[in-house]
């Protein structure tokens, strides 16, 4: 089925006024326009289409150019529904480029009975499917609808030239919004790479994942646990600075190589603080603070309690975790209950209470994050 590229707005469906049209259109782009996390501008997106046109669901599948598949996620990137790249009515339109209306989907001769298992969750009548595109032509994705909230659940014409309004929005507002999602991804990788210097297969990035976990757990804010994520893979970044003579010896360190290891604390700070960014400052606290102990015991500055940033409290947690149940150079892993019994033993002397307790909470979640980034 074929549209004007404009969406005649002459033809509104019989169920929904100009003025109501405009105030749904005026609120979801005023929402859309003041977020960046790409689940949310999808969830936005499809609630709109969903209201546009009295849908029963919609939502928006998006290219994964690499895997050759169709995905649609929530506003978690764990929620996703992935399916082959031209398998069924939505993957037929994307691949083709054209608009699909129909009232009996599950008659329709495209139709993959196994997408639907995995995708739909009523029956499906009726439906609406437009592809859209980039600003380069390319195609980006498809907006699709389901069934129409009236007793027959199908679709008209009308309806089919408002969705393309939403989709032809769709296709401009979440190109920005996934370009910033692959900026965010390359560089949390760039940190990883950065704080891999001095230690072992992945654990910079369960020592990330930790972390955030430790954060919610806490009760901090989604923005808060993110910002950890972020900044706590760079807290040993000064064994940049450390002899490999010091930093890979397989036996005991002498008094003086351990002087020479404790440095990276300090040398940490060096690189990070001179940063304009808030983010990086923040982590040179975590690269400065993480060996303090909250009973003053620790290095470089002797803190002690609260007077250590919080961020470097759960990192210290997250990073001797880790250290512990891995196989190092100079040890081999720890046995589970050797570690939780050490964190039970030195809560509030090496480690905040709290973020123990924290551990202690969250441990099936964080011996599943240690499972599946394996070294």
């Amino acid at each position: 089925m074929s549209l004007p590229e404009k969406p005649d707005l002459t033809l509104l469906p019989d169920d929904i006024r100009p003025e109501q049209l405009l105030g749904i259109v005026f609120d979801y782009t005023a929402q859309i326009a003041s977020e960046c996390r790409l689940g949310r501008v999808l969830s936005l997106l499809a609630d709109m289409g969903c209201e546009m046109i009295a849908a029963e669901r919609c939502k928006i599948w998006l290219i994964d150019k690499r895997s050759r598949e169709l995905y649609t996620i929530g506003q978690s990137h764990f929620e996703q529904t992935r399916i082959p790249h031209g398998s069924g009515i939505v993957g037929y339109a994307v691949a083709t480029g054209e608009i699909v209306v129909t009232d009996h989907a599950k008659a329709a001769p495209r139709r993959n009975a196994q997408n639907d298992r995995r995708t739909t969750c009523q029956p499906t009548k009726g439906m609406i499917i437009i592809p859209f595109s980039g600003a380069d032509g390319q195609p980006l994705g498809a907006f699709q609808a389901i069934n129409k909230r009236t007793p027959s659940g199908t679709f008209s014409k009308a309806d089919a030239s408002l969705l393309s309004l939403a989709a032809s929005y769709a296709g401009k507002s979440l190109e920005s919004v996934i370009l910033q999602e692959e900026i965010a991804a390359t560089q949390q990788e760039i940190l990883y790479i950065m704080g891999q210097v001095g230690e072992t297969g992945n654990h910079v990035r369960r020592v990330a994942e930790y972390s955030y976990l430790l954060a919610l757990g806490l009760g901090l804010p989604k923005g808060d646990a993110e910002r950890i994520k972020v900044i706590s893979p760079m807290h040993d970044i000064g064994k940049a600075a450390i002899p490999d003579a010091v930093l890979n010896k397989p036996g005991k360190l002498t008094d003086e190589e351990y002087r020479i290891m404790q440095r990276h604390a300090e040398i940490g700070y060096k690189m990070l603080i001179s940063s304009q960014r808030e983010l990086m400052r923040t982590a040179a606290l975590v690269a400065y603070q993480h060996h303090e102990k909250w009973d003053g015991t620790g290095y470089p500055q002797r803190l002690k309690g609260e007077d250590i940033h919080l961020y470097a409290r759960i990192t210290a947690v997250a990073d001797v975790f880790d250290a512990l149940g891995s196989d190092r150079v100079y040890k081999r892993a720890w046995e589970m209950d050797q570690i939780l019994s050490l964190f039970h033993s030195e809560r509030g002397k090496h480690f905040d209470p709290d973020v123990v307790d924290a551990l202690m909470k969250q441990l099936q979640p964080v011996l599943e994050i240690r499972s599946l980034y394996q070294d």
